[in-house]
């Protein structure tokens, strides 16, 4: 499978994205934010990083970004897209995904190995898990509170939209605890924590998150 990374301007995790995909058995595709072109790929990642114009709001200006009319309209029609950390923000300021990211409760960046527990394994980046299982990776954010209304909050709940929530302590006062949640569809799916910083043995917090990327396999087969 063929899919592409979208690098922003300050993004700073694109080749720890593109290498992820390639040891999860995918083709990575490198894009740039300023382009009308997914260069036909099959699915779309939104790496973290510190992108320009957060200090406006994060993730309000990456959203105007020309590649973001092109990955809007495809994930409309269906095509899988993760966006981790600032993609994460990018999602729910492109409206792809509700609520919104704030700065952390206690107003520090935090980094360290965060324990997760996936809620929902039926998404297209999720489905490599089980329901229930508790993995470790990578987190690091300085703006990674999600916030949403309590209807929303309880919409989310209930329709099992709710893909990852974090363990032992919330690292952000994200409400819930939620660490990631995803579309209706279950093919668009955002995640504070980074996954691709976790999938090898060698560095970061072991392999737990290589399965958001092997997962692409069976959903785009499937």
């Amino acid at each position: 499978m063929k899919v592409g990374v979208v690098t922003f301007p300050g993004s700073l995790d694109d080749h720890d994205a593109r290498r992820a995909v390639t040891i999860g058995g995918h083709e990575a595709v490198a894009l740039w934010h300023g382009d009308h072109d997914l260069r036909d790929v099959d699915a779309v990642v939104l790496p973290g990083g510190f992108s320009y114009g957060d200090y406006l709001r994060c993730g309000a200006i990456s959203r105007f970004a020309p590649v973001m009319t092109e990955v809007v309209e495809a994930a409309h029609r269906g095509m899988p897209v993760l966006g981790i950390c600032n993609g994460f923000q990018i999602l729910c300021e492109s409206h792809l995904l509700p609520g919104a990211l704030i700065r952390n409760d206690h107003r520090k960046f935090v980094c360290r190995d965060q324990r997760l527990r996936i809620e929902n394994a039926s998404t297209a980046w999720t489905n490599a898990y089980e329901p229930g299982d508790e993995i470790t990776v990578v987190l690091k954010n300085g703006e990674g509170g999600f916030v949403a209304d309590e209807p929303t909050l309880d919409r989310l709940e209930g329709e099992g939209r709710v893909v990852a929530r974090y363990l032992d302590d919330n690292p952000n006062g994200s409400l819930r605890d939620i660490a990631g949640i995803t579309n209706e569809r279950g093919n668009v799916v955002g995640l504070m924590p980074h996954p691709e910083h976790s999938v090898e043995e060698l560095t970061g917090s072991g392999t737990d998150g290589l399965g958001f990327f092997t997962s692409l396999a069976a959903a785009l087969l499937g």
